[in-house]
């Protein structure tokens, strides 16, 4: 038996051309091992093509890391992106003048399926870190505002932005279905978790604003893709195809069933972890929980970022309180905070280097630079109107509705969404415009949100005095 698991590891190895089993290859090809088969291939390097993918990421990741701390001294995920979003325009301008490195680049970032990446692997790891450091008292005191913004705020939203945009863009002379505007409506609604979490790390703002925005952020995306999918579903097949019963159906699988997938994820992991004390083991648990959650989420079609966020706020309160020793707590948010750190530079160097594979053409520049007022606008409508009614019952600090507008982020979600649609989709427009709203927000309201805040406590204290 040993030798036999032996062989197989072996076998995978070598089919994944690492370089030690390479020249081997040949004699594995088109030959059955057990239960595995290895069909014949050409020899190609995926595996080492990941790897080098990755490698180069990571240095770059690095290296505007470094450059954003000793020079620029922005916050580190908006520094970064800033590094990278010259760097590829510098490319860009070059491609301009004929010569052959803007072509090949670009074809090196095509290559990554982005959408993939950020929808399929990194958000499961970013959602949960995020999630571990929210408190569930002070997230509870707040769950009405939270409740009404993600889920009605969401889909007011999409309406008003899809319907604005479809009369904007036709007087711009760009025809634009509605039900593609209100695809885009969908897809650049929701607030970015990533964004706001990686954000308001940097700024000082009231902890009720904080948890507000971050709440929502967290739990918006069940509403955003039932709704994403939902238009999409019509789209593709007519509104006839389309019934309520389904949107209803769809909205139960994914958010109803992350929700209740991620307190049983939750609270195996809390049991596991109380039932021994090996920090080391325990932190693996926590890792296998958000990996094997995630994939298992995918596999049951239930929403896997409310799994991850539901699984970490039980991890992060009830899981530290009851279920880690003071060393077990150290040692999980040091591990946490890393993964966190690196996949957030990661996913902004990316959110940078996209640029080099939206389309230039100025109608369509034009048209993103037009949406981001839209975009604004919709934000203020949509939690202003809560607000507004929730005020009858309870109290809420001043301007808050100003800084929920300025502070509610787009970011890598929104346009991993716009690039998961069908290349027979209007998919360019739609692409190009949500990557212009998204830098707006990540580099324009991000490097402000703390001043704003700062300006408005400082009009509040003269109001008083």
């Amino acid at each position: 038996m040993p030798e036999r698991i032996v062989g197989r590891i072996l076998l995978l190895t070598a089919y994944c051309q690492l370089p030690t089993f390479t020249y081997n290859l040949r004699y594995i090809e088109g030959i059955r091992f057990g239960s595995l088969n290895f069909p014949p291939r050409q020899t190609n390097y995926h595996c080492m093509d990941l790897f080098h993918t990755v490698s180069i990421l990571i240095v770059l990741s690095a290296l505007f890391g470094y450059l954003n701390h000793r020079f620029l001294r922005l916050p580190p995920t908006i520094g970064v992106m800033v590094i990278a979003l010259l760097m590829s325009l510098i490319i860009v301008f070059l491609g301009q003048l004929g010569t052959n490195v803007f072509d090949n680049i670009q074809d090196q970032v095509r290559q990554i399926n982005f959408s993939g990446v950020l929808l399929e692997v990194m958000l499961s790891f970013l959602l949960f870190a995020g999630a571990l450091h929210v408190d569930n008292a002070v997230l509870s005191s707040q769950r009405t505002p939270i409740i009404l913004f993600a889920t009605f705020g969401v889909v007011i939203s999409t309406f008003f932005i899809g319907t604005v945009m479809y009369y904007l863009l036709g007087w711009l002379g760009l025809e634009l279905s509605y039900i593609y505007c209100l695809l885009f409506g969908a897809l650049i609604s929701p607030t970015d978790p990533i964004a706001v979490l990686s954000i308001l790390r940097t700024v000082k703002i009231p902890e009720s604003l904080e948890v507000k925005i971050t709440g929502e952020s967290l739990f918006n995306d069940g509403v955003a893709v039932v709704v994403f999918l939902s238009i999409l579903n019509v789209a593709r097949l007519g509104v006839d195809a389309v019934s309520a019963g389904d949107i209803a159906l769809l909205f139960a699988e994914e958010a109803v069933g992350g929700i209740l997938f991620g307190l049983a994820l939750g609270f195996i992991g809390y049991w596991l972890l109380k039932s021994i004390d090996a920090y080391t083991v325990e932190v693996l648990i926590t890792l296998a929980l958000v990996m094997g959650g995630y994939s298992l989420a995918s596999f049951l079609h239930v929403s896997g970022p409310l799994a991850m966020v539901v699984a970490g706020l039980i991890m992060g309160n009830k899981g530290r309180s009851f279920a880690m020793s003071d060393i077990t707590k150290e040692y999980l948010d040091k591990f946490w905070e890393i993964i966190d750190e690196i996949l957030n530079a990661v996913l902004f160097v990316l959110i940078g280097l996209e640029v080099m594979i939206i389309s230039f053409d100025k109608s369509y520049l034009v048209a993103g630079l037009v949406a981001v007022p839209v975009v604004l606008l919709a934000r203020l409508i949509s939690v202003g109107l809560p607000i507004t009614l929730l005020r009858m019952r309870r109290s809420f600090i001043p301007y808050t509705i100003q800084i929920l507008t300025w502070g509610g982020l787009r970011g890598g979600i929104s346009v991993a969404l716009a690039l998961s649609l069908d290349p027979g989709l209007p998919r360019i427009i739609i692409v190009t415009v949500t990557y212009i709203v998204v830098v707006f927000s990540i580099i324009v309201q991000g490097l402000t949100i703390g001043a704003v805040v700062r300006k408005i406590a400082v009009k509040e204290e003269n109001l008083v005095s």
